[in-house]
């Protein structure tokens, strides 16, 4: 069974985070508002485990007096990727300041203030794992309980999914999951847009990192430096591909179904997407992987190629 975390983790790290003083030689600073806050965070329990993942990045903002001159200054704190796959001693955390004098309390953020920071994001993993776990039952091998349901209302082109014996090979464990339908119109020529997604060098260009692009039934497909992983399914040329896919952060042995389908009308192609088996937690990363790392890149690509050809 999985459990959504998300909602409870955004008002525990503003709890952590906002109002840390940090104080040195150089003057005082404190940290303020969390001004951004997105990604995501979930408990599997399985096999008798308790399983997290949890994908987060961070904007704070800060002021400082110098203690010398008085003077007041600020800026913010970046935690652009805090998730399971790295420690907390490596996640990156940047601070910037703004213009002008005042680089003292920069300094004064950068060290003082960033083991503050450290030992806040400490508290929230140790709250996450013992807090908000408290009450959850952990199953046993023997015990088989009814099918996990979840109260998740979909919005927009969103509905929830069972897990059906026969997609069982291909969504995986039984968790709570939805069904995503996109749609999207390029500039282009069916053959074309349906290249772009089976190309190596296609895919590596819109995606900006090394791929793995083996399509054909049964083929691996790879991007994003491993953070999407799958398998293709079947691929008829300029009209379908449905792939095995999956991220990184999801459940081990989950993937979803993602279907292709390319519809030409005119000079254009309609892109639909059906994207079924996602976890309910991983809906909005989805959705956005799909609309900002895919369709926006490829439109990007398509007006690239125009302008060179023009």
């Amino acid at each position: 069974t999985e459990r959504d975390a998300t909602s409870w983790s955004k008002r525990k790290l503003k709890e952590v985070l906002e109002g840390l003083v940090v104080e040195g030689e150089a003057g005082r600073c404190e940290i303020g508002d969390l001004k951004h806050v997105e990604g995501e965070a979930s408990c599997n329990s399985r096999k008798g485990k308790l399983i997290f993942f949890y994908e987060w990045n961070l904007r704070l903002g800060w002021k400082g007096t110098v203690k010398e001159s008085g003077e007041k200054h600020k800026g913010s704190v970046e935690i652009p990727n805090l998730s399971e796959e790295n420690e907390v001693d490596d996640t990156e955390i940047n601070v910037s300041k703004k213009k002008g004098e005042g680089d003292v309390l920069k300094d004064l953020m950068r060290t003082e203030g960033t083991t503050k920071v450290r030992e806040a994001l400490r508290d929230y993993l140790k709250a996450l794992k013992t807090e908000f776990t408290s009450g959850m039952i952990l199953p046993t091998k023997a015990a088989v309980g009814p099918e996990v349901s979840t109260e998740h209302k979909p919005s927009g082109n969103t509905t929830q999914d069972s897990v059906s014996p026969q997609s069982l090979d291909i969504v995986g464990v039984k968790i709570p999951t939805v069904r995503i339908l996109m749609r999207e119109m390029f500039s282009s020529p069916a053959d074309e847009l349906y290249s772009i997604f089976t190309t190596q060098e296609l895919v590596q260009k819109f995606s900006k990192c090394p791929a793995v692009i083996e399509a054909e039934k049964g083929g691996r497909l790879q991007m994003f430096e491993g953070c999407v992983s799958g398998e293709y399914t079947e691929l008829v040329p300029s009209q379908r591909i449905v792939l095995k896919w999956r991220c990184r952060s999801w459940p081990d042995g989950h993937y979803a179904r993602v279907a292709l389908s390319f519809r030409a009308a005119a000079a254009q192609t309609e892109l639909q997407l059906e994207c079924s088996g996602v976890p309910v937690s991983a809906e909005e990363s989805t959705r956005h992987c799909w609309k900002k790392q895919h369709f926006e890149e490829i439109q990007v690509l398509l007006q690239q190629s125009k302008d060179s050809m023009a």
